[in-house]
Order: structure tokens, then C-alpha cells, then sequence
């Protein structure tokens, strides 16, 4: 990774940090960043034609709909609504999208940008009409989250069709005290990982803006960051003080979003990672597992979690209409849980525990991932510490890079 371009970044991206009205607010109150441009009168994009990047988490504190919101005020000039994976309203399940429509509510159009990037992508910006594209969806923290990459996608783009493009920022749930697991090899690229950023990354969406900005993309698009105030790099979203919106149909919870960068991988083996269930990702199985799994798990002592013998029926997805038995992870210390390095864990353990234990023919889990180092080192029977101690340097070098785009303290 490079830093030279750290001058240039400064040169064409702005950060919005806390305006003066926010000293008025009460000590440890958090402003978004919608909350940040909506309090100065929407000056940031005021005369300009602007199109929303966003999904169901793009809420007021009163859950309303920021389109809804913006579409009504005589300040925006809101011509345009673009939809990720889910769609803009939430109507699609994973895999899907709305398609191109006009959104009832507000006869907007809404266009979608599911699977396009690149060129096709900045047609669809032009074609829009619009000259300032916005960004506001609720992240999780983990990199195969795949917002973050139609965050990335949308900014190549915007820079591809001369757009502004401006980031308004939110909460990251699971903190942003620090980046955890393997970082991401380029060959290895995908939807689910573009860019070699670790598995959990614990930055807020605008700090991965300028991250993407001043690192990945082949020239800087013209970026605006309007900060939150009042958030800090320990706080949990409940101390937020912001609803919570399911960030994606099998994202229901902040509890959720707390295991996900670890558990996810499972998304890449046989088992079921609880899709299907009320308990995604808190939940996994398969039909063999008794109550071994469990038992070794808990005698590993993992900081933060216990771990209970379960047994679930998915209504869809693996196993579907099928009862199946594995694991609930319960966080009692979340301060002290590594959601990644438990992911590990669970991995190795199920390999012992269950001989139908197979990884995805494709090997999906290298996507996850980021590398062949994980799968492979479990092949050979390595533990979970050498696993862990395999990615260290890539990691460190990816924290020594990232220190420079973050926002708060």
C-alpha cells in the first residue's frame, strides 16, 4: 500500500466536521451525518442536482426515511435514488435488487446499481441527471459486507462520470477500536472484498472513503465527508442512541452485526451460518452435530463467549425444513470477544466435531477470507493460534495504513 498520495487526497476531499451548533448539544449526544448537513441547511449540497445512494438504514433518529425527508424540503434539489443489493426500499433478498422503477412514495426514479461498477455504473450516474451523488447506509464493520463495496463501486464511478460525490456518515455498531483478521490478497477480489482491507476493519463508512480515495482508486473522485460528532472509537451502537434498521434482511440485530465478521465464513463450508432463522449468523449447524461441538468450543476458554448446544430448523437456505444441531455463540463481554479469531475457532472445532465438515466446491471461503492461508492451514491441522499468528504482518501493515484516514478518537 502507498501513502504518496495522502497530499492529493487532502487536496480533493473535504471532511464536514461538527458544525457550531453542535456545542449547544448535550455532552455524549451523537449528530450523524445526515443530521450534520440537514443542521446547516443542506449548504454542502445546496444548488446542486443530487442523487441518494441508500436502503432502508438511511433513517432519521425518528425513522424516517432520509429521501422522504430531503424529497419534501425546498432546500434539495433530490432528482434521483440509486439501489443496492436489497434494493432502496428492502424488498429483495440476498442475491437481489428492486430493478429500475419510480418510487411510490415520491415519484422518484430509482435506479439500480446492484452488480454494475466501473463504466456501466457512471452511465447510469449520467443518465441520471444528477451531479452530486450521495452515500448514506448503515454499515456492520466487516469486509465482505457488501455495501462498502457498492460505496467503493459508486465512487470510481462518480470520479468515471465527473460527479461530486459526498459520504454522510454513521456509527460503525461493533466500535472502531481496531482492524481484526487476514487482509484481503487482489487476486482474490470480488464483490465481497475489493481491495486488501482486513476482515474487520473498524472504520465508519467515511473513513473508508478517504481510505478508498487516497489508496485504491486510480485517481481521487472529488470527495465530501460529513462527519458525526459526538461519536467515539469504543462506543457500541446502543450508546448511540439510534434506531436500529436490519442493515440487510439477515442482519436483524446489533447483536448480529457483533459476531458476523467471524461467523460469516461459515457462508464457505457445509454447514448452515443460521440463514433462515431468527439467530443469522448467532446460530450454526448441521445434521450430524450433537453436543461435542459445544463442549469443545467452550473448553477453549474464548474471551467474551460461551457457546450452547442447539438445535434449529432453517426455512430457507441450507438445510432447509431440515432440524439440524450445532452451536448458539453467546457474548457475555463484548469488549473482551475477537470475532474474527472465535470464527476461527469455530471453524477448526467443526472440522473435529463433524466429518461431513467440507468447504464450498468453489471455495467460496477464500473469498471470505482473502487468501488460500486460512482454509489451507486448517487442512494441515493447525491450530487456532498458528492460524491467527499466519496473518499478523499483513494485518499490522494494514493498521499502520489505515491510522492515517480516521476521523475520530
Amino acid at each position: 500500500m502507498r501513502l504518496s498520495r495522502r497530499a492529493l487526497l487532502a487536496a480533493t476531499a473535504v471532511t464536514s466536521l461538527p458544525t457550531s451548533s453542535s456545542a449547544a448539544e448535550p455532552r455524549g449526544h451523537l449528530r450523524t451525518g445526515f443530521e450534520s448537513l440537514a443542521a446547516d441547511g443542506y449548504a454542502r449540497i445546496s444548488g446542486r442536482r443530487v442523487g441518494i445512494v441508500t436502503n432502508p438504514t438511511g433513517v432519521t433518529r425518528d425513522v424516517r426515511h432520509i429521501v422522504d425527508v430531503m424529497h419534501t424540503d425546498d432546500r434539495v434539489n433530490l432528482v434521483a435514488v440509486f439501489g443496492p443489493e436489497h434494493g432502496f426500499r428492502g424488498t429483495a433478498q440476498a442475491g437481489g435488487s428492486e430493478g429500475r422503477y419510480e418510487d411510490p412514495a415520491t415519484g422518484l426514479p430509482v435506479y439500480d446499481t446492484y452488480l454494475k461498477s466501473g463504466q456501466p455504473l457512471a452511465d447510469v450516474f449520467t443518465a441520471s441527471g444528477v451531479d452530486t451523488v450521495v452515500f448514506d447506509i448503515q454499515d456492520v464493520g466487516a469486509r465482505f459486507y457488501t455495501y462498502i463495496w457498492t460505496l467503493y463501486d459508486c465512487m470510481e464511478a462518480a470520479r468515471l462520470a465527473g460527479k461530486r460525490f459526498v459520504v454522510l456518515d454513521r456509527p460503525n455498531p461493533v466500535t472502531g477500536r481496531a482492524a481484526l483478521g487476514p487482509v484481503l490478497h487482489r487476486e482474490f477480489a470480488s464483490f465481497v472484498g475489493r481491495q486488501p482491507i482486513s476482515q474487520a476493519h473498524g472504520m465508519t463508512v467515511a473513513e473508508l472513503a478517504r481510505l478508498f480515495n487516497g489508496e485504491f482508486l486510480s485517481s481521487p473522485v472529488e470527495l465530501d465527508t460529513v462527519a458525526m460528532s459526538g461519536w467515539r472509537r469504543s462506543q457500541w451502537y446502543d450508546a448511540s442512541g439510534l434506531p436500529w434498521v436490519p442493515a440487510s434482511p439477515n442482519m436483524p440485530t446489533p447483536d448480529t452485526a457483533l459476531v458476523y465478521a467471524g461467523t460469516c465464513l461459515f457462508e464457505g463450508t457445509s454447514l448452515s451460518e443460521g440463514r433462515g432463522t431468527t439467530r443469522p449468523f448467532e446460530l450454526l449447524g448441521a445434521e450430524g452435530i450433537d453436543g461435542r461441538w459445544a463442549a469443545m468450543l467452550n473448553e477453549l476458554g474464548l474471551p467474551g463467549a460461551h457457546f450452547r448446544e442447539a438445535y434449529f430448523t432453517p426455512t430457507f437456505s441450507k438445510f432447509q425444513g431440515r432440524t439440524v444441531g450445532g452451536v448458539q455463540i453467546h457474548v457475555h463481554d463484548r469488549d473482551a470477544y475477537d470475532p474474527v479469531r472465535t470464527g476461527v475457532a469455530l471453524l477448526v472445532t467443526a472440522k473435529k466435531a463433524w466429518s461431513g465438515f467440507a468447504w464450498r466446491s468453489d471455495h467460496w471461503i477464500d473469498r471470505l477470507t482473502g487468501s488460500t492461508s486460512v482454509r489451507t492451514a486448517i487442512d494441515a491441522g493447525a491450530g487456532v493460534d498458528e492460524v491467527v499468528a499466519g496473518w499478523q504482518p499483513e494485518l499490522a501493515a494494514f493498521r499502520r495504513v489505515r491510522r492515517e484516514y480516521l476521523l475520530y478518537g
